[in-house]
């Protein structure tokens, strides 16, 4: 009776485990070519791709210009080809690595040889995790995390002296966007705010192992040393609003808006109670509301060179508290609920944005994607004066 054939343990079938080897047969030289960079599976939910140029590793390295002095903090090491060319340059690293299998063989690297005493290896979300004092990040960034990450490393009590950060290739060019560039968004200004951003180099895909579907560039991001002496909440939710759909007007954004003219408005009313202002708070009659609905703002209809929305993305979208009001005033007008009465306070806000954005600054025709970092901060100066505020 001939012998049963045995099954291949690596040949990808049902037994097949996160650590088995790609491809087919042993006589297949694609699938040992595969096999010979790469342990296990990559997770692509973790965007797992791992740097296997040297040349690009070390330039990375370079540019980041350690002091043997330095603590280094690399987000996603992997497999640590990154994480060996730092111990070489820096007093300690710290790594974290949300995949306990890459956090092994980072391990299993440096077991038995000094730099293991260097290597600190924290297994968790960067994102969720309390960080170490450090003095330079490098990362490999994991695309999903890309915008998170810079914002929590340029809101550290203690920000480090610079960053080196693999980005996809357009999140990165964002970064730098200036004023007119078909990127320039509400994270160019935010990141220009806070840093100084230069471009370091291009990396394409087949630098990686498993290759991506985009090219990545590093980007050099450094910390301004003093920090703007602005509230960060207050010049983001600025932003928020002006880039709300960056191509109409900011008189559009503000004044066509009614979700925002409401927020403004609670948040006046909570400026006026905490410094004793007092207010007229009398519903208007119904002269005076047909008047207010005459004056108000048709965004598309006032601008004359409107040519569509721009495409929305991970930081352009709408804030949640404009898509709940959104959801809930569409859901009043379903149920065919009366329309919701103002007081005097709301004409009050009303014209105090229109006195900023017409008389104060002149820049209610100007777009956001126009608007200069200066013409953000004279906004939040003239609302501010006025009593209104973003946060």
């Amino acid at each position: 009776m001939p012998k049963a054939k045995r099954q291949s343990r690596n040949n990808g079938g049902d037994n097949a485990t996160p650590y088995s080897r790609p491809g087919g047969s042993k006589g297949s030289k694609a699938a040992a070519a595969d096999s010979a960079h790469s342990i296990f599976k990559m997770n692509k939910d973790l965007g797992q791709h791992l740097l296997k140029n040297p040349g690009v590793a070390a330039a990375i390295v370079a540019k980041s210009n350690l002091k043997q002095s330095d603590h280094v903090l690399e987000v996603g090491p992997g497999t640590g080809n990154l994480t060996v060319l730092i111990l070489r340059e820096a007093k300690s690293v710290t790594a974290v690595e949300m995949d306990p299998r890459m956090a092994a063989e980072l391990t299993k690297r440096v077991q038995g040889k000094p730099e293991e005493k260097r290597l600190k290896i924290l297994l968790g979300d960067v994102i969720k995790t309390e960080l170490p004092h450090f003095d330079v990040c490098i990362s490999n960034t994991p695309y999903q995390i890309s915008s998170p990450l810079v914002f929590k490393l340029l809101s550290l009590p203690t920000p480090p002296r610079v960053c080196v950060l693999m980005f996809q290739r357009e999140f990165a060019l964002r970064l730098f966007a200036q004023p007119g560039s078909k990127l320039y968004s509400r994270l160019s200004v935010n990141v220009q705010m806070w840093a100084k951003v230069t471009h370091v180099m291009k990396v394409g895909r087949n630098n990686f192992n498993p290759p991506p579907l985009v090219e990545s560039n590093v980007v050099r991001i450094e910390p301004k040393h003093p920090r703007p002496q602005i509230s960060y909440e207050e010049w983001d939710g600025l932003l928020r609003i002006c880039f709300n759909r960056k191509n109409k007007t900011l008189r559009a954004n503000f004044m066509g808006t009614t979700v925002v003219l409401d927020m403004l408005e609670r948040n006046y009313r909570l400026f006026c109670s905490q410094n004793d202002i007092p207010i007229d708070d009398t519903p208007l009659t119904a002269e005076e509301m047909a008047e207010t609905d005459a004056m108000a703002v048709d965004p598309i209809e006032q601008d004359d060179e409107w040519q569509g929305f721009s495409e929305p993305d991970e930081d352009d979208e709408l804030p949640d508290f404009f898509k709940q009001a959104q959801a809930e005033e569409a859901a009043r007008k379903q149920k065919g609920a009366n329309r919701k009465k103002r007081g005097r306070v709301h004409e009050v806000v009303r014209e105090k944005v229109r006195r900023v954005l017409e008389d104060e600054t002149k820049l209610a025709d100007k777009r956001p994607q126009k608007c200069d970092q200066g013409d953000f901060l004279k906004l939040l100066y003239a609302f501010n004066q006025q009593g209104i505020h973003f946060s």
